[in-house]
């Protein structure tokens, strides 16, 4: 199948073949390559030619072509969620009424509330009844511009229960229009009445070894954060998820300081997620790595937390991504336009900084950087046709407005 898209008001995020980059840190990130009044080419869900509507070359063959005339309408990579919790089975509203009343998100966890909260619902529920309610979450996810997805588990905490978590983020991969990731996240808290040391021993003799055997993950990451798990304890979690084959993650730096990153960094870390309490040492810990700091603004904004330094990390020469972090407890939204808009509000990124940080760097922290992520020959032809719109900056600009014309995946018009 062949598709052509031509009269692009403006083709955003332009990648020449002789400067390809695996993400964009620092200053940058500023930069977005953008033609004006472009034409967009895909076949066989590939991109192979773009430009200037004034050097098209035309059209030789017409057979199984489509053609789309986005006059007055922007083209843009589709969004990358490198961080989510689409599995679950049940919504948590009654811990928003909680927090509007006053308590933490710690008091909560130890009423029972929270991660356990979402264990002792999982732990009732099948996998036919988790796969259906997450492939509606993903489908709605996908309608938002999302093109690639990475799904955790983390609400099982138990073998059987993390298990039947990757099985069926397994079968949404078999099945899903778009790419899809997991990560095994066993160690995202301690059940209750269970010995933490008890249940590190779990994780790293049991659930990693079943996890590994079956094939079911990409990734490994721990909540590395006070209450939760150390940072020796992250580590050693890591190293022996990496002695199989999964490439770490961390959820670091949430609700304190409490060596997430240094931990990420240290095992090699793809990303280290959160971030809203990052300082000087952090700073210059990522600096000297390839670890990319992805922030998730969701969970600050519903869980009212400071939001991460972004504009600092940035300015000091570090790349950093978006992701939605869609879960029932601190964010239940997986909009990747709401996470742009945010981060040019609150956490003072410019438009292009936020399309970078939810489009290529985004790619990178789920390792498919070469796949997705920017308009490239060579790369998939899954990209967003806005409605006509006066400029890129409009886009951030109208936080709570449906701007997405047409959905292409793989060179497939889908919405």
């Amino acid at each position: 199948m062949k598709l052509l898209i031509k009269n692009i008001k403006q083709l955003v995020g332009i990648e020449y073949q002789h400067e390809l980059k695996r993400y964009k840190k620092g200053i940058e990130m500023k930069q977005l390559i953008c033609l004006e009044d472009a034409y967009l080419a895909i076949e066989d869900g590939i991109i192979v030619d773009f430009g200037k509507m004034d050097e098209w070359p035309g059209i030789s063959d017409w057979g199984g072509l489509e053609i789309i005339d986005a006059e007055g309408k922007f083209v843009l990579p589709g969004f990358v969620d490198s961080h989510t919790h689409l599995i679950y089975a049940g919504s948590r509203e009654k811990e928003f009424e909680d927090r509007i009343n006053g308590l933490t998100y710690q008091q909560i966890f130890e009423r029972g509330g929270g991660i356990l909260n979402s264990a002792k619902k999982l732990a009732e529920a099948t996998e036919e009844e988790l796969f259906n309610a997450a492939f509606k979450r993903l489908s709605e996810l996908i309608s938002y511009g999302t093109v690639a997805i990475e799904i955790k588990s983390g609400y099982g905490l138990s073998l059987d229960s993390e298990l039947k978590m990757l099985r069926v983020i397994k079968k949404i991969k078999d099945v899903s229009p778009i790419p899809v990731k997991a990560t095994f996240l066993g160690a995202h808290a301690v059940p209750a009445g269970m010995d933490k040391q008890q249940y590190i021993k779990l994780v790293i003799e049991e659930m990693i070894p079943a996890v590994a055997k079956d094939n079911l993950a990409e990734f490994i990451d721990v909540f590395c954060e006070q209450g939760y798990f150390t940072q020796e304890e992250t580590e050693e979690i890591l190293n022996a998820g990496k002695q199989y084959g999964l490439i770490p993650k961390v959820h670091a730096n949430q609700l304190s300081v409490n060596g997430g990153v240094q931990a990420g960094v240290k095992t090699g870390a793809i990303s280290v997620d959160h971030l809203e309490f990052v300082g000087e040492n952090e700073i210059a810990c990522l600096l000297k790595s390839n670890t990319m700091p992805t922030l998730l603004p969701g969970a600050a904004f519903f869980l009212s937390l400071p939001d991460p330094p972004a504009r600092k990390m940035i300015d000091s020469g570090l790349p950093v991504s978006l992701a939605s972090d869609y879960n029932p407890g601190s964010s239940p939204i997986g909009n990747m336009h709401f996470m742009i808009s945010y981060a040019c509000i609150r956490l003072k990124m410019t438009p292009e900084e936020s399309i970078n940080a939810a489009t290529l760097n985004a790619a990178y922290a789920m390792g498919i950087e070469n796949e997705l992520g920017s308009i490239a020959i060579g790369k998939q032809g899954s990209i967003i046709i806005t409605k006509e719109m006066p400029s890129l900056t409009y886009f951030p600009y109208s936080f709570g407005a449906n701007l997405i014309d047409s959905l292409i995946i793989k060179g497939k018009i889908v919405s």
